[in-house]
This record gives structure tokens, sequence and C-alpha cells, in this order.
């Protein structure tokens, strides 16, 4: 009778147990106690070579020293970062594959196309990490000398003037958007995938503009003066290029945009891993070493909470549903 009595027992609570993980899926993903106990995945959303693509590798290595196990980077590019949030978004969110990226795949792509993930609720802004000043250059093609000039050729010669970005969607193609918009001007957008072409391109004059990161390989050929640097997004300007004015400067006000990267986990993912993971990347950002290291690639480090992270995140996403709404023309 008392083996009845305690099978009916383990039925009824493995009943209740069931029941319960059915109505909160996110109770099926407890934190482990000894998590992490394997190497993390650190996807980068973005070709190798690049300023984010370098900066997610110099944090991976003091990061695996801090979490005790290995941080593998992995590079997942395509459609502006998109497609590496996608394979975030489908990864069992349990602290072992997290995200490197700007926020726009969050607070600009859904607003332009068709994304296959939930921008919403399918990620857990974890920590933001740097900020990265907008370069605006001039390549051999472009004949004038600064970017007013730039303005009076658009304006002289609708459509003839082509600005290369490293994608739709993109931070740049944001800013390009925005030039467009203030000056009323006709300028075609040339779309990249990716930074490394479009810099061979730029060279080759392939067009007259390119918007890209303030990076140490642009400003060597800014040196030697195969690109001309024309205007920076950033809230100041760039101490590298003390005499290259910023987008606010030139009345531009609203296309003086940086852009804003930092560690993305898949939506409930547990959140003393979170935490975990905001407390070790914020140790590590706050460290002499990274910090000079994130400012000798000329970015600007961006520790804070998660909470903090996902404010800026909603406030830049309520500024570009603000500028698409009745501009969608301007983003082609």
């Amino acid at each position: 009778m008392s083996e009845l009595l305690a099978r009916r027992h383990f039925l009824r609570n493995a009943g209740a147990r069931l029941v319960a993980a059915c109505a909160a899926p996110h109770l099926l993903h407890a934190a482990e106690p000894d998590w992490p106990s394997r190497p993390v995945r650190l996807i980068v959303v973005y070709p190798t070579g690049g300023v984010s693509d370098g900066m997610a590798r110099i944090l991976a290595e003091p990061l695996s020293q801090a979490l005790g196990v290995p941080v593998v980077v992995e590079n997942r590019p395509g459609a502006g970062g998109s497609l590496g949030m996608h394979v975030l978004a489908r990864s069992a969110p349990d602290g072992y594959t997290l995200a490197f990226s700007a926020i726009s795949p969050l607070t600009l792509h859904p607003l332009l196309a068709r994304v296959p993930y939930d921008a919403l609720r399918d990620f857990i802004p974890v920590a933001s990490v740097m900020r990265t000043p907008v370069l605006v250059v001039g390549t051999p093609a472009f004949g004038g000398n600064n970017f007013g000039e730039l303005i009076a050729l658009a304006r002289r010669r609708p459509g003839a003037v082509r600005w290369a970005t490293s994608g739709i969607a993109t931070t740049g193609h944001m800013v390009l958007a925005q030039v467009r918009m203030h000056s009323r001007t006709q300028i075609t957008h040339v779309p990249y995938h990716g930074g490394a072409q479009q810099i061979n391109d730029a060279l080759g004059g392939q067009f007259e503009v390119l918007s890209t990161n303030v990076a140490g390989q642009q400003l060597q050929y800014i040196a030697s003066g195969r690109l001309q640097a024309l205007a920076v997004g950033a809230s100041a300007r760039v101490e590298a290029l003390p005499a290259v004015p910023t987008l606010a400067e030139l009345g531009f006000e609203r296309a003086n945009l940086d852009s804003l990267f930092g560690i993305f986990a898949p939506a409930r993912t547990p959140p003393a891993v979170v935490q975990r993971l905001n407390a070790e990347i914020n140790h590590v950002l706050r460290g002499e070493t990274l910090r000079a290291q994130l400012r000798g690639a000329y970015n600007i480090p961006a520790d804070g909470s998660g909470e903090e992270f996902a404010r800026e995140i909603t406030a830049d996403r309520r500024r570009n549903r603000e500028l698409v709404a009745g501009n969608r023309s301007q983003f082609d």
C-alpha cells in the first residue's frame, strides 16, 4: 500500500513539474551550477578583418581568462549583421552562445526589411562594449576639397554622386539617408556586404564617397593622400583627425551618428548567467590595458549595466522609427 501511495505521489509531482515547465518555458533553462564548464562561442556578425572583428577578438582573450574557459570567436557575416543575429536567436539560451554586434540589426534593420527574428523578444542585451565613430571619405573619383563641395556637386548633378556603405540598414547607411534628407539631394547608395571590398573599390575610385569606420588602415590611406577625410560622425572631433569636422559642425546634426556595439545573448538565458557576463565584461572593459587597445583602434569604451544598454537600444529604435516613417524612399 505504501508503495502505491509513493508512486501516486511521484506521478502527481512529475505532472505538476511538467505543467509548470510548459506554462513557463524559461524554467527549463536554469543556470548550470558550475557555468561555464565548456567553451563559450562568441558570434561576430561581421566579416573577418574589420574593426568590429578585431575588437571582438581583443575582448575574447581577457574574457576567457575571467570566465576560466575559452571564448571562441566565430564570424557569421551577412545582411549587415542580421544573419549572425538569426544564428544567435536560434541558439540554446544556456550562456554558451553570445554575439558581438552593433545595435542596428535590432533598431534599424527590422524597420527597413523583413528579418528572421523578433528584435524585441529574441535577445537579451548583456553589455555595451564600444562606440565607433563613422568616417566619411572622398575617393579618387571625387574631385572636391571638402564636404561642402560634395553637397554642391550632388545638387548640381542629381544622382551622379555615388556613396558606398557596408550595407543596407547599417549606421553608414543611416548617415547617408540623413544627409540626403537634410540637404535635399539625390545621392546614389552603393551598399556592400562588409568592409574589405569597399575599401579596395574606394581606392580604385569606383564611387565618390564612402562611410566607414575610423581605423588605422583608413588613416594610413588618408595620410598618404589616397583617400580624403571629409567628416566624422562622433560626439567630438577624432584625435587622429583634428582638422576634420564632425557632421554636427557641418550642420548635419541628425546625421552625426556613431556605431554602438555590445554583447547579446538569446532570450531566456538565465539571469544569473547574464549578470555574471555583464560583471566580467565590465571588469575587462575598465582595465587600462583593454581601454588603451580600444582607444588605440579609435573606439570609445562604453561599459555599463545591461539595463542601461537596453535603454539605449530602445531610444535608438524610437529615433529610427520616427525617421523612417514618411521618409522610406530615403533608405533605398
